[in-house]
């Protein structure tokens, strides 16, 4: 039976026309602004949506006389340091054009451009602390890269105002859920406000939320911007040319709570996005323009990160064998990524689910392979790509620091290999002096290894031990040291992930058995180790 396709939603425009809905919508903006003294917010990511809201707020206030035009209105963009190049430069033009055509119109909006800390962006976490790649069930990137820098700056303005008010380009047209859940906003809000157009912020405290075209569609807001001239310069068919060249889909917005749809699979979202199996905007825009061609080695990086066919090197197509050739399957996939990983938590310990490790953070190899091909695709694009790529910086030299200093101080990987890799890249030297608290350098790591004679685990465990001792080395009172040297020791004592797995189910025996005695002396149910709703990627954590 053929599926029945949903009913058009009917155009906000059909009763009143364009310019009267316009007209109508700017009064009620003028109304809110002039209600009280509360510092504005609106959520501007340089899509269709947020620049339509925009617009018409910008439209509105003009109209209001310079000496009442009081109240301050940001203009907040998030930028997560992996957007899509084209769009980032994008905004930063916008916001550009803003910062000027405000001033010369005397219009009280100042654009900011946000982002996460250093110790919250993608490569940080990824490359340095070896977080695996963000999936549907750990999606660690959405609260550190957009939900925090955004709720740090309203909070801030709710803090030195009291309140704060959020305008948002949210429509009902979007998806079914961000119909219910706007919906249920307006329920929440009902006897709340003086006006129902307003709704609360179950998220962020004192704050309100206003969704001036709500009930827009698609082609409603591709209407207005078409016939709407751009109040600060901007060109809006220029944003129509962004869309053209990929497959039709929602731009990505404000994300203020975990509960904002994911932008992975829009035009706008993060060239790593991992959430999604294929980045087909990404594919689009390159297939359909040649000039965005420059991009093709962002996607291929892309695919090669979520363990996607089209992305694994003959490198890793070699570990599966006489499947070197053929296309590889889903299961084949699963198993290099699981390689990629180590089989013990990032504090050492071993857990087990069905008989098998569950995965933990990324091996040294596959970081420092990785920090390696992040430089090289930077490098390529600097110097094939046009013009106004030829600064793009994929990772910054403060998470380059900040990634060296976890391996350092965290890793315990003291043979300092990410300056090594920067210059063997770029062809110059790392400009940030080495660690000066180092036991041993690049030639002392290797004699150590030809000590070990090949053995791994030796050689892992005397490194860890040194890194002990330089910790402590200096202190007055070495509180602490032994109970640290007894971690490193248990964190080691597995040769490798077979005999993990064998010691780890033999005391898991062991335990059943003893509590199955138990149980028959106190006649309590036994409980298991885990179930199945209890894993979950977090724990590796």
């Amino acid at each position: 039976m053929a599926k029945t396709k949903p009913p058009k939603q009917q155009s906000a425009f059909e009763t009143d026309g364009l310019g009267k809905t316009v007209d109508r919508i700017c009064e009620e903006i003028r109304k809110f602004y002039l209600w009280d003294q509360i510092p504005w917010v609106i959520g501007y990511s340089g899509g269709k949506d947020s620049s339509a809201v925009l617009q018409l707020v910008w439209l509105a206030i003009k109209e209001i006389p310079p000496a009442k035009r009081k109240k301050q209105i940001h203009v907040i963009s998030t930028d997560t340091l992996v957007e899509q190049p084209i769009v980032s430069l994008w905004v930063d033009d916008s916001h550009a054009k803003m910062r000027k055509a405000a001033a010369e119109q005397e219009v009280p909006i100042t654009p900011h451009k946000l982002s996460p800390a250093t110790v919250d962006t993608f490569w940080v976490n990824l490359i340095g602390k070896g977080y695996p790649k963000p999936t549907n069930q750990f999606r660690w990137c959405t609260s550190r890269m957009k939900i925090n820098p955004s709720n740090n700056f309203i909070r801030n303005v709710i803090r030195e105002n009291g309140e704060a008010l959020l305008v948002l380009g949210t429509r009902k047209a979007e998806s079914q859920r961000r119909a219910r859940n706007m919906s249920k906003a307006e329920e929440q809000s009902r006897g709340a406000f003086l006006d129902e157009r307003l709704s609360v912020n179950t998220s962020l405290p004192n704050s309100r939320v206003f969704t001036p075209i709500e009930d827009w569609t698609n082609d409603d807001v591709w209407l207005f911007l078409m016939q709407v001239k751009n109040p600060w310069g901007h060109t809006n068919k220029s944003l129509l040319g962004m869309y053209q060249g990929a497959s039709e889909d929602n731009e990505c917005p404000l994300v203020v709570d975990t509960s904002t749809p994911s932008c992975g699979s829009s035009r706008f979202g993060c060239w790593v996005c991992t959430v999604v199996d294929k980045d087909r905007s990404m594919e689009a825009m390159i297939k359909n323009d040649q000039e965005k061609e420059w991009m093709a080695p962002l996607l291929e990086l892309r695919n090669e990160l979520a363990c996607i066919e089209e992305g694994i090197g003959p490198a890793e197509r070699k570990k599966i064998g006489k499947k070197r050739r053929d296309k590889l399957s889903d299961d084949d996939l699963r198993k290099i990524e699981r390689s990629r990983r180590d089989y013990r938590r990032i504090d050492g310990r071993v857990m087990l689910f069905k008989d098998a490790t569950i995965p933990g953070p990324y091996t040294k190899a596959f970081r420092e392979h990785w920090v390696r091909r992040v430089l090289e695709i930077q490098k390529q694009i600097r110097e094939l790509g046009p013009k106004e790529v030829a600064k793009l910086e994929l990772i910054s030299m403060a998470e380059l620091q900040e990634i060296r200093r976890i391996w350092l101080d965290e890793k315990h990987e003291f043979d300092d290999s990410l300056p090594t890799i920067y210059q063997e890249v770029m062809g110059e030297e790392f400009p940030i002096p080495p660690a000066d608290d180092k036991l041993l350098g690049a030639e002392d790591w290797e004699i150590l290894a030809d000590v070990c004679d090949g053995d791994e685990r030796m050689f892992r465990l005397q490194a860890d031990l040194l890194d002990v001792e330089r910790q402590y080395r200096g202190m007055t009172r070495r509180a602490g040291v032994y109970d640290e040297l007894v971690d490193r020791l248990k964190a080691s004592q597995f040769a490798d992930e077979d005999e993990a797995i064998r010691l780890k189910r033999e005391e898991k025996r062991r335990l059943d058995e003893a509590q199955g005695k138990k149980d028959e002396a106190t006649h309590t149910p036994q409980l298991e180790l885990f179930g199945e709703d209890d894993i979950t990627e977090e724990i590796i954590i």
